[in-house]
């Protein structure tokens, strides 16, 4: 009865506090008013006002449709459930703990709960001795966040180290793995400066904060740690479809400094049959380096050089950084529209901010108002009627010169006219975090309005949580070394769940130089990440494919052409990813939750998808063998297709091999090679078969650069296949979609075979042949449902 009385005169206190929103569970302790809502099943909002009050319910990362989303709920004695969860509330602490329907706790409170300090505050999470934390985007350190504190504030971060912290993405989400109950998430929606301690500072307590704005949080329940990553992006947004031709690879340079150098590149490239869809301009294309400005003097027809590289297979993609030249009466377009529209940050006396990057003393573009965002889109139409297929937002952390902060003061003034927003003005403190995020949803929206048909393609350096819905990203600027070679496959695994399926790091390393065998291995991983772009520094050796003579150019080639093979493959995952937010580079435990306990270094290890397990050397410096850890239920080596019988395998380390093993029960499609994503593939679309339980793959086309798939304009297939009665039994489904594809042969390719058998498709006798342990059997394109058996 007594709970009762406090639910009750809690509820009361907080009507009188003002909250006029119905919630699924209110409650106080002295000034501290507490609210929690269920947005669906397994995602709650938490909100605590210290003084009783909540701020204006807002988000840069969540929108309102998605924040005002409710499930029904059941009160409890002491807080509710939903059909999937339970919560209970202390109404003495306002501790919450989070239980799935069994009873086991799946995130609780630690007994102190909540501390405040001055305008800032810190939360406190009980934290089990099991449990492992993966995300927070690319920061540097273990994959596993346990025993790690990590600061979140964007900053330019020129040749960081494996140690370096804050780096330039603040992503305030993290997941925990391996509790009693399952895979949890906790989201801060909080832009201000923030931190998250794993241990480190006290045994056994996780604890995150921020130093002022609001405490805003959501608590995501698993219980699989696909299903948390899912969850997480239906709250963020999912990364659109890219265009295909990002999914090549491409090549970069700070800086290919004229056209003719870039059609040297190109040439090149092709010469060497080294397949190849983009090449980049760093800002040396530039006039001066101010943005939307071309020198003409190197680059003297760019759109003549856009055309000529499109007829070869090859796009650009061109950098613009925000910071525009402060030129007054220079004719320079940029900066007098933006003065005319009142489009530039101000100081805290109200008169413009002005401070020194590339172009010398420049401004800033007020990303947070609408208005602004909307004339920073319109100033790409040059570039895009060029002939640019894509864009680069580098330096928005913001990154400012000659300064200790690297970055503008925190009284700078920002206008917020956007979205739910009330209009206001805010300062640097509180939109520093956001400001990179809202610079590429800019040029993704601008873009997007000037060729509303087409797919937009924006890479940025800094972000928040939620900037995947605009952008692909990469982890900066590393450092050519094997070290960082491994750092890099961790950043793009911790950004993938959170969020940033899209990832790249600069393939060889930025600053520095790589060597010879590093650059090969580089490449070789590199052809299994998300985005595959080689970048290199200005002031380093030339990092090329060829640099480093023939030898290692045909190792090269052959990774860089394994990754055409897998295309039909990897741009699937592309697909699904739009749907589902299930990362396209995963940690093997996502999808094989008992890797988590294998007894092999794994710290190298990632899948592409749930059928392709990459096996890196966790050490790649050294030539010592190595432990590789299979997860139960059988694999094929990808190179060879045999079967492997081992759950633990030794590997002893080559340079011109990099162990790749598929799942058994996968149905892989590949092609023939190209040399770039808008050449049409010889001869068949081959679905490799690899038998076991539950066999399954998908087909996924449509036209790889519109819209039109979002209205039917795409191919989807679903294929299975079965093993019983001495028999491989492959059925395909009916089609959905309008899309026809460019292939009209199937080569069905079975794997783990002593001879070829016979096959009928249909019950019709059709050819089979058998070589390397695999039999073949091409048959015409199936869009209807079809079976093919080989007995």
């Amino acid at each position: 009865m007594r709970n009762w009385i406090r639910l009750l005169l809690a509820a009361w206190a907080m009507m009188v506090a003002g909250v006029a929103e119905a919630a699924d569970y209110q409650a106080r302790s002295g000034a501290t008013a507490l609210r929690i809502d269920a947005l669906t099943d397994q995602i709650l909002r938490i909100r605590i006002a210290q003084d009783g009050t909540f701020p204006e319910d807002a988000s840069w990362a969540v929108a309102h449709e998605t924040r005002a989303n409710r499930v029904a709920t059941t009160a409890t004695r002491d807080g509710f459930s939903t059909a999937s969860v339970r919560v209970a509330v202390d109404p003495a602490t306002l501790a919450v703990k989070l239980y799935d329907k069994s009873g086991k706790t799946i995130v609780a409170d630690d007994a102190r709960p909540m501390a405040q300090d001055g305008r800032g505050f810190t939360l406190r999470k009980a934290m089990p001795a099991a449990e492992h934390y993966f995300g927070l985007g690319d920061k540097t350190g273990a994959l596993d966040r346990r025993g790690g504190s990590f600061t979140g504030w964007n900053t330019d971060q020129f040749g960081f180290s494996s140690s370096t912290d804050p780096l330039y993405k603040t992503i305030p989400f993290f997941i925990g793995v391996g509790g009693a109950g399952g895979s949890y998430g906790v989201f801060l929606d909080n832009s201000f400066r923030s931190w998250f301690d794993f241990g480190r500072r006290e045994e056994n307590v996780l604890a995150f904060g921020a130093a002022d704005g609001p405490v805003d949080y959501y608590l995501i329940a698993g219980p699989s740690t696909a299903e948390v990553v899912r969850r997480y992006t239906d709250l963020t947004g999912k990364a659109p479809l890219v265009p295909k031709w990002a999914l090549g690879f491409q090549q970069s340079r700070y800086s290919y400094m004229t056209a003719d150098e870039v059609k040297g590149i190109a040439t090149r490239l092709r010469a060497d049959r080294v397949p190849t869809d983009v090449i980049w301009l760093d800002i040396d294309y530039q006039d001066r380096n101010r943005p939307f400005t071309v020198n003409e003097k190197a680059f003297p027809d760019l759109k003549g050089l856009a055309q000529n590289l499109d007829a070869t297979g090859v796009k650009l993609v061109a950098i613009v950084d925000l910071h525009v030249a402060s030129a007054p009466r220079q004719g320079y377009a940029p900066y007098d529209s933006g003065v005319a529209g009142g489009h530039f940050l101000r100081n805290a006396d109200g008169s413009t901010y002005v401070a020194p990057v590339w172009p010398g003393p420049s401004v800033f573009p007020d990303f947070t108002n609408a208005t602004t965002r909307d004339w920073w889109g319109g100033l790409f139409k040059g570039f895009v009627d060029t002939g640019i297929a894509g864009f680069w937002n580098d330096m928005n952390e913001p990154a400012i010169f000659e300064t200790p902060s690297k970055t503008m003061p925190l009284d700078v003034r920002h206008r917020i006219a956007t979205d739910d927003f009330a209009p206001r003005d805010a300062t640097h403190a509180e939109v520093h975090n956001i400001y990179g995020m809202e610079n590429t949803r800019a040029t993704y929206e601008g873009l997007k309005k000037l060729r509303p048909n087409d797919r937009a393609f924006v890479m940025t350096r800094a972000t928040y949580a939620g900037g995947q819905k605009y952008a692909v990203t990469w982890t900066g600027d590393n450092n050519a070394s094997w070290d960082h070679l491994k750092l890099s496959v961790q950043q793009l695994l911790n950004l993938g769940l959170s969020g940033f399926s899209y990832s790249a790091a600069d393939v060889g390393g930025f600053t520095g130089g790589p060597s010879a065998d590093l650059l090969t291995k580089w490449i070789q991983i590199g052809a299994f990440t998300p985005v595959f772009r080689a970048h290199a520094a200005k002031d380093t050796p030339r990092a090329e494919p060829w640099v480093d003579g023939p030898v290692h150019l045909a190792l090269r080639r052959k990774a860089i052409e394994e990754r055409y093979r897998l295309m039909p493959y990897l741009y699937a995952l592309a697909e699904a990813n739009a749907r589902t937010g299930d990362p396209i580079m995963r940690p093997v435990f996502y999808d094989y939750p008992g890797a988590l306990a294998a007894p092999c270094d794994q710290s190298m290890a990632f899948t592409l998808g749930a059928k392709l397990l990459v096996a890196s050397n966790p050490k790649p410096e050294s030539p010592q063998s190595y432990k590789v850890c299979l997860p139960a239920g059988g694999w094929y080596d990808y190179w060879n297709g045999a079967r492997v019988d081992a759950a633990t395998i030794d590997v002893t380390p080559r340079l011109d091999t990099l162990p790749v093993y598929v799942r058994a029960g996968s149905i892989l499609p590949r092609q023939a090679v190209t040399q770039s994503t808008s050449e049409t593939p010889a001869g068949p679309i081959e679905l490799h078969v690899y038998p076991g339980a539950d066999c399954a793959g998908e087909l996924y086309a449509d036209d790889g650069k519109t819209m039109a798939f979002v209205r039917g304009g795409f191919l989807r297939q679903q294929v299975r296949c079965s093993v019983g009665g001495g028999r491989v039994t492959i059925d395909f489904a009916q089609r959905e979609g309008t899309y026809s594809p460019w292939w009209r042969e199937m080569a069905v390719v079975v794997h783990g075979r002593t001879r070829a058998g016979r096959a009928t498709l249909g019950g019709k006798a059709v050819e089979a042949a058998f070589a390397g342990g695999a039999t073949t059997v091409t048959i015409p394109d199936q869009a209807q449902a079809a079976r093919l058996e080989i007995r």
